[in-house]
């Protein structure tokens, strides 16, 4: 069983976007102090639901500050850059880390960015998806690569630097879909799975990876899939859910309400109190034994055993330091024992 802390940069309260930015930072060496395994950064554009523009950056940071935490990104937007850019410097990471980088890609949403960034509508749609997906990992894994897609046109060129990590450095991809899991399942990549997703969900994803890995002959066995979740710990569950229900649903309104289509399309938002009160019901919150009841249950109705725990959802930074120590004091020997036996 594997547990890391899953930072956003949420900015819950208007102000200095700076200590946003250094709270998340802190929290991530806090992981390393509290004893987790690894700790993860998210990347969002042009919103406030999360300050990181560059999760490749902000895990660069946090590996020069930390000796023994992996550092993974959750995720790299793929289709806003890119893939033999983001390919490089996910080598470089796994070179000056000692293989301590995972990469994490997601496709992201049909958001402003595709404009801002000038890759279109086009590389975010499944064709333009796949085929990044597929030239970042040969990038990753071969000595010369070349392309002769709809997307990327280049002669071979020598990968300069190789990773450090044989045949690849560690990556995953952010699945919301059966389509995103196949796409998986033919790189033999994990997969990501978002707080959103229920155990039942994360069954059924699992399932639609597992039939696709065999239908393309590989074993799905074996496979470290992981998942995001919310999680907080308090002296009781009606106290951890009250500091949820007083933080979470201005920060989702806020930061959800922002984002733009690229191309006009509409789009739906969860209602932001509804949904605070899906996630309390589903994810890991509460007295200790509640959190470790509910990622004991997730592991079970899903064989999932990597949950990556976003700390900041009380929305004060001192109080994400502490949900961190205290679910590395009172959570994480628990979830290790489990693990041994």
């Amino acid at each position: 069983m594997k547990l890391g802390i899953f930072l956003l940069a949420a900015q819950f309260e208007a102000g200095d976007q700076g200590t946003v930015l250094t709270s998340a930072m802190d929290a991530g060496c806090a992981a390393e102090e509290a004893g987790f395994d690894e700790a993860w950064i998210a990347e969002h554009h042009f919103v406030p639901y999360g300050l990181c523009p560059s999760a490749v950056t902000f895990a660069a940071m946090l590996l020069g500050r930390t000796d023994r935490l992996r550092v993974g990104t959750a995720i790299s937007v793929l289709p806003n850059t890119h893939p033999v850019a983001l390919g490089e410097q996910a080598a470089l990471l796994d070179q000056l880390s000692g293989g301590r980088f995972t990469l994490g890609i997601g496709r992201g949403g049909p958001w402003v960015d595709l404009e801002v960034f000038g890759s279109g509508i086009e590389r975010y749609d499944e064709e333009g998806w796949a085929e990044s997906v597929d030239l970042l990992m040969r990038w990753l894994t071969l000595r010369r690569v070349g392309a002769e897609g709809k997307h990327f046109r280049f002669r071979p060129v020598p990968v300069v630097p190789r990773p450090l990590t044989r045949p690849h450095p560690p990556a995953i991809i952010a699945c919301t879909s059966a389509t995103s899991a196949a796409l998986a399942a033919r790189q033999g990549l994990p997969m990501l799975l978002g707080m959103h997703a229920d155990d039942c969900e994360k069954a059924e994803m699992i399932s639609a990876y597992d039939a696709a890995a065999r239908a393309c002959g590989r074993d799905p066995r074996g496979v470290e899939h992981a998942a995001a979740s919310v999680a907080l710990v308090a002296d009781s569950r009606a106290e951890a859910v009250r500091e949820l229900k007083a933080a979470l649903p201005r920060w989702l309104n806020r930061g959800l309400s922002a984002h733009q289509t690229v191309d006009g399309r509409a789009r739906t938002m969860r209602d932001p109190h509804a949904y605070t009160d899906y996630l309390c019901e589903i994810h890991p919150v509460g007295a200790p034994r509640d959190v470790i009841a509910a990622l004991r249950r997730t592991t079970e109705a899903t064989g999932i055993r990597r949950h990556l725990l976003f700390a900041e959802g009380a929305g004060r930074p001192e109080r994400t330091l502490d949900n961190i120590h205290r679910l590395g004091k009172e959570v994480l020997p628990e979830i290790r024992a489990d693990a041994e036996q």
